[in-house]
């Protein structure tokens, strides 16, 4: 059987992206494309298109955190959006929440390999972590908005936001979770796209503050 091929081109709209850190984003790229997807963290199909559905679509969510922030990423995975955020943002204060051991094992390896002493990896799940530690908790394809909200907004500083990475259909979760939301502290929502500058398809953000 052969082993798939980190070998993808790197996009030109990388460099803009990631800067003198484009090194450390290929590098992500390449562990991607190999030791996660042997150990069946990114799917077969999926190593063909992991730049631009992966690693770009998360890395502009930068866009919206302001400098020198503290972060979570819940349910982080492999990694995403949590690690091109870290490389493409030096400034802020990265922390991998990730209660898989076989994936969080994979973060702290990728961490120390890549030398990324903004982040952090923790194994455990986000409901387990304690209140308001973050100015921000990310996350992107975790849970239906409102399941989010509950595990997201409790993290987060009161006046900080959960920034979650969401399909299109966003909206109507907001419409429809809006007491699980309100629930869990949330306030103000705004949906918005970032990357449009740089990206074919701009990635869809909602941002929800902390109320009290």
């Amino acid at each position: 059987m052969s082993q798939p091929s980190p070998s993808s081109p790197t996009p030109d709209v990388a460099s803009e992206i990631f800067g003198d850190r484009l090194p450390l984003a290929e590098a992500y790229h390449d562990s991607l494309a190999t030791v996660a997807a042997q150990r069946g963290f990114i799917g077969p199909k999926e190593v063909g298109r992991l730049w631009s559905r992966h690693v770009l679509n998360c890395a502009v969510i930068a866009e919206a955190f302001d400098e020198g922030l503290s972060v979570a990423d819940i349910g982080s995975g492999a990694g995403l959006p949590g690690i091109p955020l870290a490389i493409a943002r030096p400034d802020l204060e990265v922390t991998l929440i990730e209660p898989l051991l076989k994936r969080s094992t994979y973060l702290r390896e990728v961490v120390d390999e890549l030398g990324l002493d903004n982040v952090t990896v923790v194994r455990g799940r986000a409901e387990e972590q304690g209140a308001s530690l973050f100015d921000v908790v990310t996350s992107r394809a975790v849970a239906p908005l409102g399941k989010l909200a509950g595990w997201s907004l409790p993290l987060v500083k009161v006046g900080g936001a959960m920034v979650a990475m969401k399909g299109e259909s966003v909206a109507e979760e907001l419409e429809r979770d809006a007491r699980e939301i309100k629930r869990a502290k949330g306030g103000q929502a705004e949906i918005f796209t970032v990357g449009a500058s740089v990206l074919e398809e701009p990635t869809t953000l909602i941002r929800i503050r902390r109320t009290h």
